[in-house]
């Protein structure tokens, strides 16, 4: 059984047999923005999960029925101003797509409220996904002024097909638990008041299962993802470049003043 005491921004629990909750749950925001420590704590708890012989299966969730709102404006800032910052975010950015993808334990994410940036990456990038039907799902990369590289790329177009990835990703319209299942995006959706109970009988149906089988299909399944693994690494590192260029600053100045931004009309290709 794994340790999982030294992660301060994600809580672990036990709440049945063979199953392992992971909660995100940033103390100084309510909307669980992912700081810096929960971006890191993120990319690599799947890896002790992955050894944990007393895991079946795992759901990923959000603390106070808030699923994560994104990164937040220092963690933003950081990427801007600091070439170490921008490459320990980039290694741990891709980390988490891969480690999530990679971890022999089937993975169930629960969103409710807002889903967005990191948070948003490990659960898309988790075999089951659940959201409550008034969940905001939201990859605002494009509105923020750099590529939709976190996770989008790997997984949008075979979930839900290019046409619609492309005009979420382009648009960073916001999608409803409802319209995500529609277009095939997460699994299921369910009222709010249910997310808990219907994560829960999943995850347990899991982990009372064949576990070896269950892995061994999830390996071969994500070899799919895998194959789209120089798209993705080609999308990242265009997202984090793009740091530091004369976009990003407007985008994030946007969402500091809530305003629409006003971004430079030029393409730099």
């Amino acid at each position: 059984m794994s340790d999982y005491s030294n992660y301060e921004r994600l809580i672990t629990d036990r709440p049945a047999d063979g199953v392992l909750r992971v909660t995100m749950h940033n103390p100084n925001n309510p909307m669980n923005t992912a700081d810096s420590k929960l971006h890191r704590e993120l990319a690599y708890i799947w890896n002790d999960i992955d050894h944990d012989e007393s895991v079946g299966a795992v759901i990923l969730r959000g603390q106070d029925k808030v699923y994560s709102a994104g990164g937040d404006f220092e963690l933003v800032q950081q990427l801007m101003d600091s070439n170490e910052d921008r490459l320990r975010g980039w290694k741990e950015a891709r980390d988490i797509v891969y480690n999530v993808i990679n971890c022999g334990k089937p993975t169930i994410a629960a969103m409710s409220g807002p889903a967005v940036g990191a948070g948003l990456a490990a659960a898309m990038c988790c075999d089951i996904t659940i959201a409550t039907k008034t969940a905001r799902i939201v990859d605002g990369h494009t509105r923020l002024g750099v590529a939709a590289g976190d996770h989008a790329v790997i997984v949008w177009p075979l979930l839900c097909g290019m046409a619609k990835a492309k005009y979420y990703l382009l648009t960073c319209d916001a999608l409803s638990g409802e319209e995500a299942e529609r277009i095939g995006l997460i699994s299921l959706c369910c009222e709010d008041d249910e997310l808990e109970a219907k994560s829960m009988e999943v995850a347990t149906k899991i982990a009372n299962g064949a576990r070896t089988a269950m892995s061994h299909t999830k390996y071969a399944l994500n070899n799919w993802l895998r194959m789209m693994g120089p798209s993705f690494d080609a999308s990242l590192a265009l997202e984090f470049m793009a740091f530091t260029g004369d976009e990003v600053p407007e985008g994030l100045a946007s969402f500091a003043e809530r305003r629409a931004p006003n971004f430079p009309k030029k393409t730099v290709v």
